[in-house]
């Protein structure tokens, strides 16, 4: 099997694990291992499938890119990591999309911050870290990487939003009214306002953004973010 094979495979591995175990096999899993001991699973092969991805992928050689990435496509590629930085940091605090063993997750009264923009921040960072890396890498390798990402975020937040009508029938539909898939969707239906980022979103997601790009350096050789122009 050629490399490339091999990285596609264990891409779809990785993707499609996810899915199983969080949707069809999940009840199954918890009825026979417990919560906690499903999501240990769960957890388990994730970090294999991914490691065994990312193997694949550096054993891939790198194909000439399919267009080049000038100035301006990094110039636009830096704010939109900035915004999936804020995404990401604030979707860690009073997120009712995450996993919630022993306890009830919150539902706020409204949607603020980066919920306003979209009540999946943290798939949405992820799928915006996946679509930048393919502008400014497009070689198949990376492609097959960061598309695999991609689609697991996007894809994994439609049926998160199906799960969650099932499970909490009471509690998310109200939720997703306030809400939107798409980001700023609900800001521009009128059922939400943009507004009340908390530090922990504006301040910690500059500070991720800054040390994230400035490791590009040291860990692959090239500046990226504001460091590509300092």
């Amino acid at each position: 099997m050629d490399s490339i094979d091999t990285l596609v495979v264990a891409a779809f591995a990785f993707v499609g694990s996810h899915f199983l175990l969080s949707h069809p096999l999940r009840a199954g899993m918890v009825h026979a291992v417990g919560e906690r001991g499903a999501m240990g699973i769960y957890s388990l092969i994730a970090i294999l499938t991914f490691g065994w991805m990312v193997m694949a992928y550096d054993r891939t050689p790198v194909s000439a890119p399919l267009w080049p990435a000038g100035a301006a496509l990094w110039a636009v590629v830096t704010v939109i990591m900035l915004i999936a930085s804020i995404l990401l940091m604030g979707s860690l605090i009073r997120n009712p999309a995450l996993p919630s063993v022993g306890r009830s997750a919150a539902f706020p009264d409204a949607a603020h911050g980066v919920y306003a923009v979209t009540r999946h921040p943290m798939m949405w960072s992820f799928a915006l870290w996946g679509l930048c890396h393919i502008a400014l890498f497009p070689v198949t390798r990376n492609i097959v990487l960061a598309g695999a990402i991609v689609v697991l975020a996007l894809v994994g937040a439609a049926l998160q939003d199906r799960k969650k009508r099932q499970l909490q029938p009471e509690l998310w539909p109200a939720w997703e009214s306030k809400t939107s898939y798409l980001p700023f969707a609900a800001i521009a239906a009128g059922r939400a306002r943009l507004g009340g980022f908390g530090m922990h979103a504006l301040a910690s997601g500059v500070v991720f953004w800054l040390v994230a790009s400035w490791a590009h350096i040291p860990l692959a050789g090239v500046p990226a973010g504001i460091w590509r122009w300092l």
